[in-house]
C-alpha cells in the first residue's frame, strides 16, 4: 500500500506584481489628462468677502479675472501695499485695461464675443475707489457683462 503524506502549513502564495506597471501608467496619464494648471500666478494677496445670493457661472472659459488688491508679501518692497491691479501675470494700469479688454475679445471666437463676462476679483479690505475706477473704464470699452467673486455663506451676520 502507498503512504500518502500531509502537507505542512504552504502558506499563501505571494501577490503577483506583473500588472502593476500598468497600473501606475494608467493612473499616471489619467491625472495628467484631467489636472488643469493654474492659469495665472497671484501678485495681489486676494481674500474675497462673503455672501449670501450667489449664484454660479455656467461656462467659466468665457470668463476674464481681473485681481484687485494689495501686492503679496515678497513683492510689497518693489511695488509698495496700496492696492494694484493684475490682468494675467502682471500687474496693470487703469490705462491699459482697454488693451486688456480688446485682446481677450480677440482670442474667442465671434460667436462668443458678447457672452464674455468681465469677473473682478478684489480683496475685502481694498476700498472701493480703484474698484470704481475698474468698472468706468470697463464702460468705456463697452465691457458691461461684469460679476464679483464672492464666497457663499449661510450667514451674512
Amino acid at each position: 500500500m502507498a503512504k500518502f503524506k500531509k502537507k505542512g502549513e504552504g502558506g499563501t502564495p505571494g501577490i503577483s506584481t506583473a500588472s502593476l506597471p500598468d497600473i501606475i501608467f494608467m493612473l499616471l496619464f489619467f491625472f495628467m489628462v484631467t489636472t488643469v494648471m493654474r492659469e495665472t500666478t497671484l501678485k495681489v494677496e486676494v481674500r474675497t468677502p462673503m455672501a449670501t445670493e450667489v449664484a454660479k457661472l455656467e461656462r467659466k472659459s468665457l470668463v476674464s479675472y481681473i485681481y484687485i488688491g494689495k501686492p503679496i508679501k515678497n513683492l510689497q518692497g518693489i511695488f509698495g501695499t496700496e492696492p494694484r491691479i493684475q490682468l494675467n501675470d502682471a500687474f496693470a494700469t487703469l490705462q491699459q485695461l482697454p488693451d486688456f479688454v480688446e485682446t481677450e475679445r480677440n482670442s474667442r471666437n465671434e460667436a462668443e464675443r458678447p457672452l464674455l463676462t468681465f469677473s473682478l476679483k478684489v480683496d475685502k479690505e481694498t476700498k472701493m475707489g480703484i474698484v470704481t475706477d475698474v468698472k468706468q473704464e470697463l464702460r468705456k470699452v463697452q465691457a458691461l457683462k461684469i460679476n464679483y467673486s464672492t464666497k457663499k455663506t449661510d450667514k451674512l451676520f
